[in-house]
C-alpha cells in the first residue's frame, strides 16, 4: 500500500485489442475521478481522448492521447492507446515512459492476437499490468474458461480479485474477493511463494500466523515488479467493477514520487510530438529526473538543443501551463523546434529507461506503398506533408527514390494508408493515390565474408584503411559493430564515422532490402595525418578525414556481404479464422493458394476456429476472400509472428539513391575493388 502523504505521480497505459473497450474504459474513469460530467461514446464520436476527426468518424484511436485524474494523492496520467494493430507504433513510443499498465480483454472476444502481442512485450519490458476483463454485461460473456485462457495465452502467474454475479445480463455486477475467501487467500499464496522463498517459508512454518495484510503489501510489491498479474472483471458500460479497478490502481501499481529526483540533471524522454495551432511543435515529455522550465536552453537527441517557450503539464484534468515540468511528470514543451519522438532531453540516465527511448518494441511494418499526388505540382508540398507526418509517425519511414522522383512510405496495414490518404486531404490540401501495396522482407547473412581497402593502393581512391567482416548474429539482435584492432590506432572519429555508415549503409543490402541480426567487425584501419604546407594550410589531398571513412567505407561492406551472402527473407503472421463449419471445406482450399498453413483445428459449436501462419502479402487478400467464403459470418485476426526464407527467387527491392550502398558514384567504384 502507498503511504506517502505527498502527491505522488503514476504514468498509466491503457493497452488493448481493437473493440475490447479500452476507450470507453477510459471514459469511466475519468467520469468516476469526476474530471468529466457525462460519459462520451465511441460511436458517437464524444469521447475525450479521440480528439481528431478521423477517430470520431472510424469510431477508433489512431494517436496517443494524455488525460489526468486523481486518485486520493496520486496523479494518474492515463494514456489512451491505440488498439488496431495499424497503429501500434503509437502503442511503442508510449512503453518508455509507463509506471504500469492496464491490459483490457473483452469477455466476449476473449484473448485476441494483438492482447497476446502486447502481453508480450509488457512482460518483456517488465511493465508492471493489469488485466481488466470488460463487457460482462454482454451477451456471450465468460469468466472461468477466459481465467484459463488468459492463463494460457496471456500469461501463467494471475490473481483473479473477484468474481462476477449476473454474468451476460445487463445487471451484472462485480464482487471482489476479501481476507474470508480462503480460495482467494490460497491462491495467493500458492502465485506468491512461487517468487518468495520467504513468504514460502513463513507459510510452511506457521499458515495461520500469515497474515491477510501481508499477502496484500505482497502482492502490491510482486505486481510492482511485474511478476503477478491481479485480474479485474467488469463493464465499461455500466460501471460495473470500476471502482474495484481503480481501488487496484492505487495500491498495486507503483506511483512516483518524484521529489528525490528533482535535483538530479535534467533527464526525459519524448514520447509524441504534434504540431500546434500555428504550425509549431509541441512535444510530450515523461520526466524522470530534474525539472525543465520555461526559457531554458535545453539539451536532445544527443547533439541538438533548444529554448524552452513554453510548459504545459497534466495535473488532476487537462494539461495547464506551468513555469516548469518535474520528475514524475509528462509535461508539453514549446519551442523545440527540431525535437523528434525518442529523443532524450538533458542526460541519459543510466538506470533508467531513456536507455531504450528510441528501441523497437514490435515488429516494424511489413509493408510499404509509393505515394502519388494527383497533381503533379503538387509533388514538394506532398514531400514536406510527409516529412511532418513522419515526425509524429517514425515507423512511416519515408524513402525517396531521387532518380523516379517517388516517395515510399511504410505501412502496418490498409487502414493507415486510408488514414494517411485522408489526413493529408484533410489537414493539407493534397489529394494522393496510392500505387499496389508491396511486403518489405528483410535480408539476413548467410555465410561469414571480408574485405579491406588499402590507402594508397590504385584500387582505392580514399585516403583511408577500412578492413570489414561480416558474420550472422542472433535472431532479433540488430546490427552489432565490433573492433578487433586497438581504439587507439586511429583518431576516434574515424572509427564513429565508420560505424555511423556501416549502421547507414545496411539498411538496403544486396537485394535491396535491411540487412539485420548480423556482427560487422572491423579488421584493418589506416589513416594519413593531418599534414599542411609551410605557411600552415591544410592539404586535403595528403591527409584522411571522416568524409574519407564515410565513402570508403560501403564498398568494402558491400564486397563483404557478397562474399557472405544474404538471403531474403519475407514476413509471417500468425492467423486466427473463426468460420461456420459447414463452409470450413471450402475454406482449406483458400488457406493453401494463399500459402496458409493451418497448424491447429478445433470444433468450438456450430464453429470451426482455425490457426496457424500466412504471408503477410496475402492477408489482405483473405480479409477480401472472407466475406464471400463465409456468408460474412468469417472473424479474422492475425499479428506478425515471424521472418521465413523467401521460396524460389528472392525479390529485390526498389533502391533508393539516398543509400550509401546504393549511389551511382560507389556502385562505379565496386567493379574496381579487388580483394
Amino acid at each position: 500500500m502507498h503511504t506517502s502523504s505527498t502527491s505522488t505521480t503514476l504514468n498509466l497505459g491503457i493497452l488493448a485489442h481493437v473493440d475490447a473497450g479500452k476507450t470507453s474504459l477510459t471514459e469511466r474513469l475519468l467520469h468516476a475521478a469526476g474530471v468529466i460530467d457525462e460519459i462520451g461514446r465511441v460511436d458517437a464520436g464524444s469521447t475525450q481522448t479521440d480528439s481528431l476527426a478521423l477517430e470520431r468518424q472510424r469510431g477508433i484511436t489512431i494517436k496517443s492521447a494524455v488525460v489526468s485524474f486523481a486518485v486520493d494523492d496520486v496523479t494518474v496520467n492515463l494514456i489512451d492507446t491505440p488498439g488496431h494493430p495499424d497503429f501500434i507504433a503509437e502503442v511503442e513510443r508510449v512503453l518508455s515512459v509507463l509506471d504500469g499498465a492496464v491490459l483490457v480483454v473483452s469477455a466476449v472476444e476473449g484473448v485476441q492476437a494483438q492482447t497476446r502481442v502486447l502481453m508480450r512485450t509488457l512482460r518483456r519490458l517488465r511493465i508492471p499490468t493489469l488485466v481488466f476483463v470488460n463487457k460482462i454485461d454482454r451477451r456471450g460473456a465468460r469468466e472461468k474458461d477466459l481465467l484459463r485462457s488468459i492463463a494460457e495465452r496471456l500469461v501463467p502467474d494471475i490473481v483473479p480479485m473477484g468474481t462476477v454475479r449476473g454474468l451476460g445480463a445487463r445487471d451484472a455486477s462485480y464482487v471482489p474477493f476479501g481476507a474470508g475467501d480462503t480460495a482467494f487467500t490460497g491462491r495467493l499464496v500458492d502465485v506468491l511463494a512461487a517468487h518468495d522463498d520467504a513468504l514460502l517459508s513463513a507459510y510452511v512454518d506457521d499458515e495461520a500466523g500469515l497474515s491477510y495484510r501481508r499477502l496484500r503489501a505482497e502482492l502490491a510489491a510482486q505486481t510492482g515488479q511485474a511478476l503477478v498479474h491481479p485480474v479485474f472483471f467488469g463493464s465499461a458500460a455500466t460501471g460495473a467493477g470500476v471502482g474495484e479497478l481503480i481501488a487496484g490502481i492505487r495500491e498495486l501499481l507503483p506511483s512516483e514520487d518524484g521529489g528525490p529526483h528533482a535535483g538530479e540533471p535534467v533527464s526525459g524522454t519524448v514520447f509524441k510530438v504534434e504540431r500546434g495551432d500555428a504550425g509549431e511543435k509541441v512535444a510530450y515529455v515523461r520526466m524522470f529526473a530534474g525539472t525543465v522550465r520555461t526559457r531554458d536552453r535545453l539539451p536532445f537527441g544527443g547533439g541538438r538543443e533548444g529554448k524552452v517557450t513554453a510548459v504545459s503539464v497534466f495535473d488532476r484534468g487537462s494539461a495547464d501551463p506551468r513555469e516548469g515540468v518535474s520528475a514524475g511528470q509528462i509535461g508539453k514543451l514549446r519551442g523545440l523546434g527540431d525535437i523528434r519522438i525518442g529523443d532524450v532531453v538533458g542526460v541519459p540516465r543510466a538506470d533508467d529507461r531513456t536507455r531504450g527511448a528510441g528501441e523497437h518494441h514490435f515488429s516494424p511494418p511489413t509493408l510499404e506503398t509509393v505515394v502519388v499526388p494527383a497533381r503533379p505540382g503538387d509533388r514538394g508540398a506532398l514531400h514536406l506533408a510527409l516529412a511532418q507526418l513522419a515526425e509524429q509517425d517514425p515507423l512511416i519511414n519515408l524513402r525517396q527514390d531521387d532518380l523516379r522522383q517517388e516517395v515510399y512510405v511504410s505501412l502496418y496495414g490498409e487502414v493507415q494508408k486510408e488514414v494517411i490518404e485522408a489526413t493529408l486531404r484533410d489537414e493539407y490540401g493534397i489529394d494522393v493515390a496510392f500505387r499496389e501495396t508491396t511486403t518489405i522482407c528483410v535480408e539476413r547473412v548467410t555465410g561469414s565474408g571480408s574485405a579491406y581497402e588499402l590507402i594508397g593502393t590504385d584500387s582505392n581512391p580514399f585516403l583511408a584503411t577500412v578492413g570489414l567482416r561480416v558474420d550472422p548474429g542472433p535472431p532479433d539482435s540488430g546490427v552489432e559493430f565490433r573492433l578487433e584492432i586497438e581504439l587507439g590506432s586511429m583518431p576516434y572519429a574515424f572509427f564513429r564515422a565508420v560505424e555511423e555508415t556501416v549502421r547507414e549503409a545496411l539498411l538496403q543490402g544486396v537485394h535491396g532490402w535491411q540487412v539485420d541480426d548480423c556482427v560487422v567487425t572491423m579488421t584493418h584501419s589506416g589513416y594519413w595525418p593531418r599534414q599542411s604546407h609551410a605557411h600552415g594550410t591544410f592539404d586535403k589531398s595528403m591527409s584522411s578525414t571522416a568524409g574519407d571513412f564515410r565513402q570508403l567505407t560501403p564498398l568494402v561492406l558491400l564486397s563483404a556481404l557478397r562474399r557472405a551472402g544474404t538471403a531474403v527473407h519475407e514476413p509471417l503472421h500468425h492467423f486466427r479464422l473463426s468460420v461456420p463449419s459447414d463452409v470450413f471445406g471450402q475454406l482449406l482450399p483458400a488457406l493453401s493458394r494463399l500459402r496458409a498453413v493451418p497448424h491447429t483445428q478445433t470444433a468450438r459449436g456450430a464453429a470451426y476456429v482455425v490457426e496457424g501462419e500466412i504471408p503477410a502479402a496475402r492477408v489482405h487478400e483473405l480479409e477480401q476472400l472472407l466475406p464471400s467464403l463465409t456468408r460474412g459470418e468469417g472473424e479474422l485476426e492475425s499479428a506478425f509472428e515471424r521472418y521465413q526464407p523467401v521460396r524460389g527467387e528472392a525479390p529485390d527491392r526498389p533502391r533508393t539513391d539516398r543509400n550509401p550502398l546504393c549511389r551511382k558514384e560507389y556502385l562505379r567504384e565496386v567493379a574496381g575493388v579487388r580483394r
